[in-house]
């Protein structure tokens, strides 16, 4: 392992993250891309963009509203419009920005301001006089995401417009020092979470207490957003939903899990499957398949390698139940990581493979697989996030995953701990006697080694503690 992993704080006796350094390198990067390509500036309102560019930040409340925006000009430092009083916050506070760089603007918020109201137009305006003044108004502006009414009214202020999305993708394809640190501590935070879901999962806990568990886990170690805890589990399984419910956890149900959050903007996306009390037949083959799919792929990641070549590792969509990749999309999946949780490079069987991307040193990505067990209703969910190194990967997210982790205590019988491999079903797991008239429990298939995972020498396996 070549990646360290440090506390939160700052100290004076070991370099840990230098967010000079990381503000610095970030606006770097994207100003030589600038240079190279043919815009005469960039113009964000996406806030991951922004932060990229500017290193602001007013809190994840703002982040889908599109009313802050700032531009990059060719051969210049970046100007930002932001939200009322924020600028003047940034006057004091983000120096780095430079003298009159932090400006107070507002867009259409989202178009609940009238259209009479101008707002639109305003914006127009401000950009169309920043690219007078430096002779760009005749060079095309690109641009990542955008109001229509604001598009329209650059438009007629005799901006050409195109697409900025991919020049701020290629910048932020290749990840920092700091940018990887962040990463890693990001999901050195969820380690922790995981594991105190482990301890505390049992029957009768419902999907959203498992999501409060998160998020208070999370907080308290210093996360900035909890994007969201997809928490699943049962029938629910299979097909993915991709949302929590109040649903109560039941023994011997499969429990998969997905932690997005952020520490310093940098994100998280980490699956997880359990099994509540014990499991499946069918969902341990489920598992041991996911988890072969996932460690082929990995396998494969090395710079000069394609997210074709990875991709094609990944089974075909009519392979687990779906009619083609488009309906299968990203249950077999790959997607970079950084200040949003999709990024460059994308990985998948419905567009990597005519259109393969060069896997390259210092890439952050996660790998994501998914297999529904043959019993019709369980699954099982995997992923990895990972650093593309000089010869291959280093895996960020180390929680235990190479087997299904069996979560709540074991049942205790007068025959002893119940098999941790066994049918949800009781009727299934025993021998019919008919000549004593006894149902006799059947021996799991973990029998022989149910005493050697916890023993306290005397060759009964105590059940764990509180």
């Amino acid at each position: 392992m070549g990646l360290h992993s440090y506390g939160v704080m700052g100290v004076d006796w070991e370099e840990r993250v230098r967010y000079d350094r990381l503000r610095d390198e970030r606006l770097a990067r994207i100003k030589a891309l600038l240079d190279r390509s043919e815009l005469g500036a960039l113009l964000c309102f996406d806030m991951s963009n922004i932060r990229y560019i500017t290193a602001t930040h007013i809190g994840t409340w703002a982040q889908d509203k599109l009313n802050r925006f700032c531009l990059l000009p060719q051969g210049d430092e970046p100007i930002m419009w932001d939200f009322g009083s924020a600028a003047r916050h940034h006057q004091l506070y983000n120096p780095w920005l430079g003298e009159g760089r932090s400006r107070s603007g507002i867009s259409t918020m989202r178009g609940a301001m009238s259209p009479e109201s101008g707002r639109a137009e305003d914006v127009a305006a401000k950009i169309r006089t920043e690219l007078e003044q430096r002779g760009l108004l005749s060079e095309p502006v690109g641009i990542d995401a955008i109001e229509p009414p604001v598009l329209f009214a650059l438009q007629r202020e005799g901006v050409e417009v195109v697409d900025g999305q991919q020049l701020m993708q290629q910048a932020r394809v290749i990840k920092t020092r700091d940018e990887i640190t962040l990463l890693n501590t990001a999901c050195a935070m969820v380690d922790a979470a995981y594991d105190e879901l482990y301890q505390s999962m049992r029957p009768g806990m419902r999907e959203n207490d498992c999501v409060a568990l998160v998020n208070r886990v999370l907080y308290e170690m210093g996360s900035e957003f909890v994007e969201g805890v997809n928490a699943i589990s049962g029938e629910r399984c299979s097909p993915h939903p991709h949302v929590f419910t109040d649903r109560a956890l039941r023994p011997g149900d499969p429990a998969y899990f997905d932690i997005l959050h952020s520490y310093m903007g940098y994100r998280t996306c980490y699956y997880r499957t359990f099994a509540v009390g014990s499991a499946s037949r069918a969902l341990v083959d489920a598992y041991k398949r996911c988890r072969y799919y996932l460690d082929a792929a990995i396998d494969l990641v090395a710079p000069g390698v394609t997210t074709g070549d990875v991709a094609q590792v990944f089974p075909e969509a009519q392979e687990f139940g779906f009619p083609d990749e488009e309906a299968a999309f990203a249950l077999q999946f790959g997607h970079g990581v950084g200040l949003t949780i999709w990024e460059k490079p994308i990985f998948s069987r419905l567009v990597s493979l005519d259109h393969p991307e060069e896997i390259q040193e210092g890439m952050v990505f996660a790998l994501e697989t998914f297999w529904p067990a043959s019993d019709g209703w369980s699954a099982a969910r995997i992923e990895e996030q990972l650093v593309v190194t000089h010869d291959g990967c280093e895996v960020i997210t180390r929680f235990p995953a190479e087997d299904l982790v069996i979560a709540g205590k074991p049942y205790f019988t007068t025959g002893g701990s119940l098999a941790l491999e066994r049918d949800p079903q009781s009727n299934r797991n025993t021998e019919l006697r008919r000549d004593v008239k006894e149902a006799v429990p059947r021996p799991g298939p973990d029998a022989g080694a149910a005493h050697s995972i916890r023993s306290d020498g005397d060759g009964v396996s105590p059940p764990p503690s509180a």
